[in-house]
C-alpha cells in the first residue's frame, strides 16, 4: 500500500477540478461569438450536465425559437469545445434570478464596502509562495493579516485592528458589532 501526501492528493484534486471546468469556461469565453450579439443578449448559459447544456433565456419565446435550430447551434459548439455536447435545453424559469444578482453586484462598489482596506495590493507584493505544509501556510496567511492590519484603528470594544469604514459605521467592528446585535436579539425574546 502506498501512501501519498496531502499536498499530492489535493493536487490532483485540483487539476480534476480544472478538467471539468474547462469546457464549460470556454463555451462562456466563445457563446456571444458563435450565437452572435442578439441572441447573447437574451440568453445566458448555466451548466453543463452530462454532456447536456443547460441556457437560461429571457422569455419562452426564445427558448422555443431556439430550441428549434438548437441542432446547428450544436454542430458550431462541438468545433470550439474539447469535449461534445449531446444537447441543448433552454428555459426561461432562471432568468430572472440572474439579472437581479448582477444589478445587486453592480451597486455595491468594493470601496463602498465597510470593511474596505484600500488598495492592499500596491503597498507590497502580495505574492503566494508554494505552501510546503500547514506551518507555512499559516505562516504567510499571519504575516499577511498583520500587513493588512498594521495602521489600521483598534476596536474600542475588543481592541482588534477594525478597517475604518466599519467604525464609522457601527463605531466598533463587525464582529461586535454581530455581538451587540445577537444579545439585543437574545435579550428581547424574538427568537424562538
Amino acid at each position: 500500500m502506498s501512501l501519498k501526501s496531502v499536498n499530492d492528493i489535493l493536487g490532483v484534486l485540483e487539476q480534476q477540478a480544472k478538467w471539468q471546468e474547462q469546457p464549460f469556461q470556454r463555451l462562456l469565453q466563445c457563446w456571444a461569438e458563435i450565437v452572435g450579439t442578439v441572441v447573447a443578449a437574451h440568453t445566458r448559459p448555466l451548466s453543463i450536465q452530462r454532456e447536456v447544456l443547460r441556457v437560461a433565456t429571457s422569455s419562452a419565446a426564445w427558448a422555443q425559437n431556439l430550441t428549434f435550430g438548437r441542432q446547428t447551434l450544436l454542430v458550431k459548439l462541438n468545433e470550439k469545445l474539447p469535449t461534445p455536447l449531446v444537447d441543448i435545453r433552454f428555459s426561461s424559469a432562471e432568468w430572472r434570478c440572474l439579472p437581479d444578482e448582477q444589478k445587486q453586484q453592480q451597486t455595491i462598489l468594493p470601496y463602498e464596502h465597510p470593511s474596505y482596506l484600500g488598495d492592499v495590493s500596491s503597498s507590497h507584493h502580495n505574492v503566494t509562495p508554494a505552501i510546503v505544509n500547514a506551518n507555512t501556510a499559516f505562516e504567510h496567511w499571519a504575516k499577511t493579516m498583520q500587513t493588512r492590519s498594521h495602521g489600521l484603528p483598534l476596536c474600542p470594544q475588543c481592541q482588534c485592528p477594525t478597517p475604518p469604514g466599519e467604525l464609522q459605521r457601527w463605531q466598533v467592528c463587525s464582529f461586535c458589532a454581530a455581538k451587540q446585535l445577537s444579545d439585543k436579539f437574545e435579550g428581547s425574546g424574538e427568537y424562538g
